[in-house]
C-alpha cells in the first residue's frame, strides 16, 4: 500500500486543456523526478472544468520530501503561474492509504465511486459483501482506497480532514449498481458519489 493524493482540481471554464497540456508536459517528468508515481489523470466527463488525478508516495516521510522537492524546485517555480491561472480551486484533496490506479490501457472510461462510511467496519462489509457482487456482475472494484488519517506533513498543500472515505474504480461510464439497496444506505452518511472520467490520452 502506498499514501496516495486524490486531488479534484475546478478550472476556470474553458481553461482545462491548458492545463492539462501543460501538466502532460511539464509536470509528469517533473514530479516523477523527485520520487513522486503518477497515478491516472482524468477528465471529468460531467464537468467541462474538472480535472482529476492521483499520485502516490511510499509513506508520508517521502511525501513530504518529494513534494518540497517539487514546488520549491524549478519546474514548479518555472510554470507555476500558467497553472495557478487555469485554477478555481485546487484544495479539494483526498490522502488515501491505498494501491494508487492508473486506468487499464484499453479503458476509454472509468467510474469513481465515493462512499462515506457511517460504521467503522464498513470496509469489511465491503471486502465481504460489495466486491464479490461487483465482480459478478463484471465491474470488479479497482484501486480500492481508504482514508488515510496521518497529519498533513506539507501544509503548504490542504487536504480534506474529519471524513472518513472509501473510495475504488470500475471500468466503464456507468456507475456500478451496488448490491442490497435497503442495506447500504445505513451504513452511509449519504448516498454513494459516482464520478466518471475520461483517461488523458497520450496525445497531450
Amino acid at each position: 500500500m502506498s499514501i496516495v493524493e486524490l486531488r479534484q482540481y475546478t478550472l476556470h471554464p474553458g481553461a482545462r486543456d491548458t492545463l492539462v497540456s501543460l501538466f502532460e508536459r511539464e509536470f509528469v517528468a517533473g514530479q516523477e523526478s523527485v520520487g513522486i508515481t503518477l497515478g491516472g489523470r482524468f477528465l471529468d466527463v460531467d464537468d467541462p472544468d474538472r480535472f482529476v488525478w492521483l499520485r502516490a508516495f511510499p509513506d508520508m516521510a517521502a511525501r513530504a520530501r518529494a513534494l518540497s522537492a517539487f514546488y520549491y524546485g524549478p519546474v514548479w517555480q518555472t510554470h507555476r503561474d500558467e497553472a495557478n491561472a487555469t485554477m478555481l480551486d485546487s484544495d479539494n484533496v483526498l490522502l488515501l492509504d491505498g494501491p494508487g490506479f492508473t486506468a487499464p490501457p484499453d479503458a476509454e472510461a472509468v467510474t469513481l465511486t465515493i462512499c462515506h462510511p457511517r460504521q467503522p467496519d464498513f470496509a469489511e462489509y465491503f471486502t465481504r459483501h460489495v466486491r464479490p457482487a461487483l465482480a459478478a456482475a463484471g465491474l470488479p472494484p479497482l484501486g480500492v482506497h481508504r482514508t488515510e488519517h496521518a497529519e498533513n506533513n506539507f501544509p503548504a498543500l490542504p487536504v480534506r480532514t474529519g471524513e472518513d472515505v472509501l473510495l475504488w474504480f470500475t471500468a466503464g461510464a456507468a456507475a456500478p449498481a451496488l448490491p442490497w439497496a435497503d442495506e447500504l444506505p445505513p451504513r452511509l452518511h449519504t448516498a454513494p458519489r459516482h464520478l466518471r472520467l475520461e483517461p488523458v490520452g497520450s496525445t497531450w
